[in-house]
Formats: C-alpha cells, sequence, structure tokens
C-alpha cells in the first residue's frame, strides 16, 4: 500500500511539469500584451496543488494547510447602477472581478513557491517512490514533511536583525539623505522668498507646491531615524459664500466670480501661516547644522579610508615609500600592517556616532518645521470650527429626520386615533358591539403608536446610555449583532453623555460594517480611558479594504468625532485585517465610578 501511494504521488508530480509548461506559455503571451492567460493558468495549477495536498494528508500523515491569501471580495453595485475601482467606474462587474483576481495571484508569495515546487518536485517524487521499495511508509513521511515545506504556510518573518557595520552605514547614509533633502529645501526656500517678495499675490500656489519638500524631509527623518515631525499648516480656507444678490464680497469690493476672492483667501491663508515662514527660516538654518553634523563623519571615515588605500593599494602597486599624514613613512609589510589599526579605528570613531548624529539632524529639523505650541492651538480651533460646522449641518438634517418621522409616522396614528375616538363617541350609545370593535382597534394601533415612538427615541439617544452608560450599551450592541464579539473595558466610570452618545453610534457603524461590507465573522472590541482620552479599538477578520473617503457611514463618524475634537485611524489592507482606533479626548465622571475591586471587565457575546 505504501509503495502504490507514492507512485501515485510520483505520476501526479509529474504533471506539474505539465501546469509548469502552460504557466511559461501564458507568460510568453502576457509580454506580447495578452494578459488573460495567465491568472486562469495560474488558478489552474492551484488545484492540483490543492490536490497534493489533500492526497499528502490522507496518505502521509501530514496535514498541509493552504497557503494562500484570502480571495479578494466580489465588486459591489452601487446606488446608480456602477461599479466602482478606485476613481474609475464600470457598467459590468467582469473587469475589475479579473483585476483584482490577477493582483490577487500574482503579489502572492505562494504562487511563487508553487512554481518552484513544480519544477524541482518530480524528481523528488520519484525518488521517493523508489525508496518506498526500501523503507516503506517512512519514505512518505519524508515525501509529506518535503510537501508542506513547498506548499505550506510560511510563518510570519521577523524584522531582520542587522550587523553593527551595516546599522553605522544605514545612519550615516541617513545623515546624508538629510543633508542632500535640506540643501533641496534651501533652493526651493530662496525662490518662494523671491516670489513672495516680488509677486505676492500670485505666491499662494508656488508655496503649497513647494510644501512637498519640507514633507518629504518629515517623512524621511520619521522613517529613518525615529523623530516624527508632525505638519504645522492650517487648513486651506473654505470656498467663499455669496451673498443673497449672488455677488461675492471681499471687504467692501463685490465680485460677480469667486475666483478673485478664492485667490485673495488664499493669499492670506498662505502669508498669515506660520509654518510658511518657518519654512523659509528652516531652509536656510538647517542646511548649515546638517553639513555640521555630517562633516565629522566624512573627515573621519574619509581619513581611515585614505589610509587603507595609501597602505595597501598604493605601497605594493604604487611607488615605494609612502606616507599617510600624520604617520611616518611605509615601505615594509609589516609597517603597514602597524598602521593599519589606526586607520580602522579611524573608520570605527566615524561610523559610531552616526545614529546619534543623524537623530539630530532630524530633531534640529523638527524644531524648525513641526508645529509649536500656538500652531498647535491655532489648528485645534481651525479644525473645531471647521467640525462646528459640520456637526450643526448634521444637526440640522437630524432633527429634519425627526420631524419628518413624527409627522409622517407618529402624527399619521394618532390623527387616526382621534378619528376612531370619534367614531366610538357616535356609535357607543347606537350600536355597541360596533364601539368594542373600534375600541379594540384602537388599543392596537396606540400600542403600535407607541412601540414606533420608543423606536424613535432609542434612535435619538438610547435609553441603555442613561441607565447603565457606555459600557454596558456596547455589549447591549455586541449581543444583538450576528457576528462573534469580544468585548473588554477598561473604563473606571462615567463619561459625559454627549460623548458616549457619540462613541456608541461610531461603535454601532462599525459593526454593522464590519458585517455587512467586511464579511467578517469576528471581532474584537476594547474600551479604554487613559490620559482624559476614550480610547476604542474595533478590530475584525473580515476582507478589508475599507476607506473613510469612501463610505459615507466613515465620514459620518469622522464628522460625529470632529464636534468632539476626536479622531477615527483606520487601517484596513486589501486581505484584512481590519482595524479602527476612536479616540475621542473626555475626562471620567468620579461620582459614577463603579467599584475599586472591579476596575475591569472583559465579555465575549454574539453568535459565530
Amino acid at each position: 500500500m505504501p509503495r502504490r501511494r507514492a507512485f501515485a504521488l510520483a505520476g501526479l508530480a509529474v504533471l506539474s511539469w505539465f501546469d509548469a509548461l502552460v504557466e511559461l506559455l501564458a507568460f510568453l503571451l502576457l509580454c506580447v500584451g495578452l494578459v488573460f492567460f495567465l491568472s486562469p493558468a495560474l488558478d489552474r495549477a492551484r488545484g492540483r496543488s490543492a490536490r497534493t495536498r489533500e492526497l499528502v494528508g490522507r496518505w502521509c500523515g501530514v496535514e498541509v494547510a493552504s497557503p494562500y491569501r484570502p480571495a479578494p471580495v466580489e465588486p459591489e453595485r452601487e446606488r446608480d447602477g456602477w461599479y466602482r475601482d478606485g476613481n474609475q467606474l464600470y457598467k459590468r462587474a467582469w473587469w475589475i472581478r479579473w483585476n483584482r483576481r490577477f493582483t490577487w495571484i500574482t503579489e502572492d508569495p505562494a504562487t511563487g513557491r508553487e512554481l518552484g515546487w513544480q519544477l524541482v518536485n518530480p524528481p523528488f517524487a520519484l525518488l521517493t517512490a523508489l525508496l518506498s521499495l526500501a523503507v516503506g511508509a517512512r519514505a512518505l513521511r519524508w515525501y509529506g514533511r518535503w510537501t508542506r515545506f513547498w506548499l505550506g504556510p510560511r510563518p510570519p518573518a521577523g524584522p531582520p536583525r542587522k550587523r553593527w557595520l551595516h546599522r553605522h552605514l544605514e545612519s550615516f547614509g541617513h545623515q546624508i539623505g538629510l543633508l542632500a533633502l535640506s540643501l533641496v529645501h534651501l533652493g526651493f526656500s530662496v525662490w518662494q522668498f523671491v516670489v513672495i517678495i516680488g509677486a505676492a499675490p500670485v505666491a499662494a500656489p508656488l508655496v503649497v507646491s513647494c510644501r512637498t519638500i519640507p514633507d518629504t524631509l518629515r517623512r524621511e527623518a520619521g522613517n529613518w531615524t525615529g523623530v516624527r515631525i508632525a505638519r504645522p499648516y492650517l487648513p486651506p480656507p473654505g470656498l467663499p459664500v455669496p451673498r443673497p444678490d449672488g455677488l461675492y464680497q471681499v471687504g467692501k469690493q463685490l465680485y460677480d466670480e469667486p475666483w478673485w476672492p478664492v485667490q485673495r483667501a488664499r493669499t492670506r491663508w498662505i502669508l498669515r501661516d506660520r509654518a510658511t515662514w518657518r519654512d523659509l527660516a528652516g531652509g536656510a538654518l538647517i542646511p548649515p547644522v546638517a553639513l555640521l553634523l555630517t562633516l565629522p563623519t566624512v573627515a573621519l571615515l574619509g581619513w581611515g579610508l585614505t589610509g587603507l588605500v595609501v597602505l595597501w593599494v598604493l605601497r605594493p602597486f604604487g611607488s615605494a615609500p609612502v606616507q599617510w599624514f600624520p604617520l611616518p613613512e611605509v615601505t615594509t609589510h609589516l609597517g603597514a600592517l602597524a598602521q593599519t589599526p589606526v586607520a580602522l579605528a579611524l573608520i570605527v570613531a566615524g561610523l559610531a556616532p552616526t545614529t546619534l548624529l543623524a537623530r539630530q539632524q532630524a530633531r534640529f529639523a523638527r524644531l524648525w518645521l513641526g508645529p509649536t505650541d500656538a500652531m498647535r492651538l491655532a489648528q485645534r480651533v481651525t479644525r473645531l470650527d471647521q467640525s462646528r460646522t459640520d456637526v450643526t449641518v448634521a444637526q440640522a438634517a437630524e432633527l429634519r429626520r425627526i420631524e419628518r418621522d413624527l409627522h409622517d409616522g407618529i402624527q399619521s396614528r394618532l390623527v387616526a386615533m382621534g378619528l376612531k375616538l370619534g367614531a366610538i363617541e357616535a356609535l357607543i350609545d347606537s350600536d355597541p358591539e360596533a364601539a368594542k370593535r373600534l375600541a379594540a382597534e384602537l388599543r392596537t394601533a396606540s400600542s403600535d403608536a407607541l412601540t414606533e415612538l420608543r423606536l424613535l427615541v432609542r434612535g435619538i439617544h438610547p435609553p441603555v446610555l442613561s441607565e447603565r452608560g457606555l459600557v454596558d450599551a456596547v455589549r447591549a450592541v455586541a449581543l444583538d449583532s450576528p457576528l462573534k464579539v469580544d468585548v473588554t473595558a477598561d473604563v473606571p466610570g462615567r463619561v459625559e453623555q454627549p460623548v458616549e452618545a457619540c462613541v456608541y453610534f461610531a461603535v454601532c457603524e462599525l459593526l454593522g460594517n464590519a458585517a455587512k461590507h467586511g464579511g467578517a465573522r469576528r471581532v474584537s472590541l476594547s474600551l479604554s480611558h487613559a490620559d482624559g482620552e476614550l480610547r476604542v479599538v474595533v478590530t475584525d477578520d473580515g476582507s478589508g479594504g475599507a476607506e473613510a473617503a469612501r463610505g459615507s457611514g466613515l465620514r459620518g463618524i469622522e464628522r460625529r468625532l470632529g464636534g468632539f475634537d476626536g479622531r477615527l485611524t483606520l487601517t484596513s489592507p486589501p486581505g484584512g485585517p481590519t482595524e479602527a482606533i476612536v479616540e475621542v479626548p473626555c475626562q471620567l465622571s468620579p461620582e459614577a465610578a463603579p467599584p475599586p475591586s472591579s476596575p475591569r471587565t472583559s465579555t465575549s457575546s454574539g453568535t459565530a
């Protein structure tokens, strides 16, 4: 039996050469522009690999899990009937579906391992079949481990460990990179200054476009040295609002078109923003400091490398004696060997402080390119002013919705009940039986009206929030969710009711998105309060790909949080998982705090 299984696996392995040939032909067709054959060929080969994993698990006793990434989600039709992929709209979904599957298959690391397995597996499988004649079932176990190595999932690789020389050479490269970026920033700063002085009305578009240079310096300083530099600019002004007569007013001047008021507003925004002038000052001051911090490394490293070249390149292949300042002349290998440690020590001395010096360069850049306390306050005031407008608009829309629901729902029911009461008054003497039937209908109608009113009130402010607080309200939502929701809470007290309502509806929206759009089965939800901030983390195992800019629900969460100076951070790579972090500054109410003996609670609720 083991021998027959081994030869059967060998025959199946030989067929993988045919799969590799088909994939090679599909790749050649791809090179000439025929792109529609590669992904079906790779997908077809995955079927044979799946059959091999199944047989290895049954015959060899070695279970091999599927190594592939989750399949892409199916495109969804929007309300207007179109399918959207990025900024492109399609009438049919086949192109989006094909493009997603092509990207999914070709970018999966398991595809490359599978191609290698198809090439090297047949000889090994034939060797296993021959060995099974001698050792029997042990050959099958060896083949099972071989297949698991090639076709099984790989554990996530940890960050590579870098040696001392690698780390410090990399830091030296970061020093040079920061110096180069600062020199480019200097050139663009001079250009901006000349334009602002000579032609201030047209400086706004130039300054906005040139801000990409300091933005690059901020981003790379954080990536290279870990020194994060926040963006200090004020938000751009909104579009001007026309007067009742349709004209646009700037001071005492009226304009028919908004073009000139927009340009005036953007120019004032640029010239009054302190970050603009700090960028110009940083462009003049950062390059000298960066050069000053880079020169010791360049001097010591260059001196040491020059010594090695003089001692071991110029001396043996050039004219002797040679002299490497300030050491004496060298004519022999023994003398060069005696001076070599000095050159190596200079190289080490030059590389040793590179990490510290690169970080100091980034810190000095943060001093000029990062926001000050006054700028952070100005940013916060501007953001709150914009969010106040958004909240006002949202509240007005919510009030209109409540008014419409009351008018179309409860009011019509009350009118009908009033008419029935009038009919009961008219029939109670002449036809008591009919009056009783109308009274019974009236009782049912009143019950339905009360149920509808309760649903409407719950949508405005859930009673569970007022009665039991945010944590228990979130647990109630988790119990009603069709997903498996794990809730962990560390909130030793109550927060303000408006904040509770805001966070509650944000959690409801995130759980609804995970169930409706993400295809998730399990959600982890944690609430915590520390350093004056309420933090909610919602993580699901769905397909990912969520974007706040494309989802009206997520934009609604951002607008709600903006009214409390809160923020939503969304991380949702294609394939998942999706992590949404809601952070709202708030204080706990000590009078509503639970007993100290149970500051932390955890529950698991929902259905699988």
